[in-house]
């Protein structure tokens, strides 16, 4: 990143962005989270500092877990997949796309995950062109 941000500024800009995401370390224990009160896939505050296997329904989980592998292994730097979820107040199907990215240092070494999970619904009926105050 380019310019330094204030811790104030920096967690404004990460409760603005249109993602919520969460953060894990190199040992796969959640470290954070945005969006606390409007996500999609919420998790209780307990789970801070805890293991990731207790964020994700166990007919998943050994998935999450060989992408975290292969995430330290160097074989992999991103997963991307999308689910049809039941949510708001009709519980009508969205499209939840969810991606994972692997976190490295400047040195290349595995610090830990970020999975961003957005609803892509709206975004997928975006036709033609619409410009800036249109």
């Amino acid at each position: 990143m380019i310019g330094k941000l204030p811790e104030n500024v920096l967690e404004a800009v990460l409760e603005t962005i249109p993602i919520e995401f969460s953060v894990l370390d190199s040992d796969d224990k959640v470290l954070a989270w945005n969006k606390h009160e409007t996500r999609i896939f919420k998790r209780p505050t307990g789970v801070l500092g805890r293991d990731v296997a207790n964020c994700h329904p166990k007919k998943s989980l050994h998935k999450v877990e060989k992408i975290l592998r292969e995430m330290k292994e160097g074989k992999r730097e991103k997963a991307r997949f999308w689910i049809d979820l039941p949510i708001g107040p009709n519980n009508e199907k969205q499209k939840i796309l969810i991606e994972y990215y692997a976190l490295r240092g400047s040195d290349g070494k595995y610090l830990g995950c970020l999975e961003a999970s957005r609803n892509i619904t709206d975004i997928q009926l975006i036709s033609g062109e619409k410009r800036l105050l249109d």
